[in-house]
C-alpha cells in the first residue's frame, strides 16, 4: 500500500517507496499509474519534473516518458522506464515492483541483402541503429568511425577520403571500398582553432574529445605555459589556462563535388525527415540544416546531443519508409564550476528579455521575446521551470509576452 485513493488529484504525481523501487505514482483521467522515477539519462527525479497529460518531462534535461508505459518520448534519454502493477481496492492504492525493462530488438537476417551504412559513431549514428533494429530491420548495419570509444560519447570523425554518391560507394583511406544501399550521413563537426599569435603555446586546448578532458585536467594541475589573453581592444586578461571554444566547422569535406546539396557554410541540407536530395541518402546531428518545426520551418543547425539522438530516430525510420516528422523543442545544458545552467527553445532573433529573478544571486529563469511571444528560456537553480517551457513550447502552445512577464 503508497497511499490512499483519495491522496491525489488529477494530473498530480509523487514519489513512493516500493520495496527496493524508487516509484512516481501519477494519477492521470482518474487512473492510478506508476513507473520508475529515475530518468534513464542521469538518474533525476521525475517527481520534480513537469506532468503534461499522460507525459512526464524530466526536470534536468529534458527526457520525457510515457506514464503509462515508460516509453521514452523525447531524449536525451536512450532506455524506456520499467512500468509497475497497481490496483486500487478499499480506497487503497498498491504498487508491485517489476524489473528493469529489456527494449526489444530485432537481429541480423543473413536472407535480407540489404545494408545501411552509418557514418559517425555519435548519438546520430547510435539511435538510428537502435531503431532500425526496435523496428525489426533485418539487413546489414554498418557503423564508421575512427574513435576508440563506444558511440555513447563524443562523436568524431570518420576518416573518409570520398563518398561515390552515384554508385553508392564510399572509399576509406585504407583504400576499402564500401557498397552500400541506403546511407546515413551523421560525421559531425570539429572545433575550430584560434588563428592567431600564441595559439600553439601548450596551455592553449580545446575540448572537443575525451582525451582533450583529460588534457585540460592535466594542464590544470601541472605547470602553466599561458600569462594572459591580449584582446583587439588593447585589453590584457590575464590566465592561467585558455579553453577555446569559437564554434565548429562541419565534417563534409568528403562530400565537396557529390550532388548532394548544401547550405553556404557546408551544412548538409535535409527535409523534415532527415532526407537530403538524393534518393537513400539521410543526413542527421550536427552536420544537417533541418526545418525546425518550432521555427516555423527554419532551417537551422543545431550542434546538440538531443538533436542528434531525435534525427537518427527519424532517419531510422524514414529508411524504412515511415514518414514521422521531426517535432522536437532544443534542450540541452551545461555545467560550470558545479552549477548547471539549462536552455529549452530556439531564441535566435530574440528581441526582448524577461528576466525573473537575479544573476548576481545564481538563480533567475531568463525568457526570450519574439515577436511578443517566448521563444526560448534558460534558467540556473529554478528547477523545473525550464522543463515547463519547454513542455509548453512542445504542445504549441504560445506563451505571450505578458504572461512572462
Amino acid at each position: 500500500v503508497v497511499c490512499d485513493e483519495a491522496e491525489l488529484k488529477d494530473g498530480e504525481m509523487m514519489e513512493v517507496e516500493v520495496g527496493d523501487h524508487n516509484v512516481l505514482l501519477v494519477r492521470c483521467d482518474g487512473v492510478y499509474s506508476a513507473i520508475s522515477n529515475q530518468c534513464t539519462h542521469y538518474g533525476a527525479p521525475l517527481s520534480k519534473g513537469v506532468l503534461s497529460g499522460q507525459r512526464v518531462r524530466c526536470p534536468w534535461h529534458g527526457s520525457c516518458f510515457n506514464v503509462k508505459t515508460g516509453d521514452l518520448e523525447e531524449y536525451p534519454g536512450i532506455d524506456c522506464l520499467p512500468c509497475h502493477k497497481v490496483k486500487v481496492e478499499n480506497n487503497k492504492v498498491y504498487v508491485s515492483g517489476q524489473p528493469k525493462r529489456i527494449k526489444w530488438m530485432g537481429a541480423r537476417d543473413q536472407a535480407v541483402l540489404h545494408t545501411i551504412m552509418l557514418l559517425g559513431g555519435g548519438a546520430a549514428s547510435l539511435m538510428c541503429a537502435e531503431t532500425l533494429r526496435q523496428e525489426n530491420y533485418g539487413g546489414r548495419i554498418i557503423m564508421v568511425s575512427r574513435d576508440d570509444l563506444l558511440p555513447y560519447d563524443k562523436t568524431r570523425l570518420s576518416k573518409i577520403m570520398n563518398a561515390e554518391i552515384n554508385l553508392k560507394t564510399v572509399t576509406f583511406d585504407d583504400c576499402l571500398i564500401q557498397c552500400y544501399d541506403q546511407i546515413l550521413i551523421a560525421t559531425g563537426c570539429r572545433a575550430k582553432s584560434l588563428d592567431c599569435p600564441g595559439a600553439d603555446l601548450e596551455n592553449v586546448l580545446m575540448l572537443e574529445t575525451p582525451e582533450d578532458a583529460r588534457c585540460i585536467h592535466y594542464a590544470c594541475m601541472g605547470c602553466r605555459t599561458v600569462k594572459a589573453v591580449k584582446l583587439k581592444s588593447g585589453i590584457t586578461i590575464e590566465a592561467d589556462l585558455l579553453i577555446v571554444g569559437i564554434g565548429v566547422n562541419p565534417n563534409s569535406e568528403f562530400l565537396k563535388g557529390s550532388p548532394i546539396r548544401m547550405d553556404s557554410k557546408n551544412y548538409v541540407t535535409v527535409d523534415k525527415y532527415m532526407r537530403t536530395n538524393i534518393t537513400d541518402v539521410y543526413c542527421a546531428g550536427d552536420l544537417t540544416s533541418f526545418p525546425l518545426k518550432m521555427a516555423k520551418g527554419q532551417n537551422v543547425s543545431i550542434g546538440h546531443w538531443q538533436i542528434a539522438q531525435a534525427h537518427g530516430r527519424i532517419a531510422a525510420l524514414s529508411m524504412l519508409h515511415r514518414e514521422v516528422e521531426l517535432n522536437t523543442v532544443p534542450f540541452y545544458w551545461t555545467v560550470l564550476f558545479g552549477r548547471t545552467i539549462r536552455y529549452a527553445g530556439y531564441g535566435e532573433g530574440y528581441t526582448e528579455m524577461v528576466l525573473k529573478g537575479k544573476f548576481e544571486n545564481m538563480k533567475f529563469l531568463a525568457l526570450y521575446i519574439k515577436d511578443d511571444e517566448v521563444v526560448a528560456a534558460s534558467g540556473l537553480n529554478v528547477e523545473p521551470a525550464v522543463s515547463v517551457v519547454a513542455e509548453r513550447l512542445a504542445e504549441g502552445r504560445v506563451i505571450t509576452k505578458a504572461e512572462a512577464e
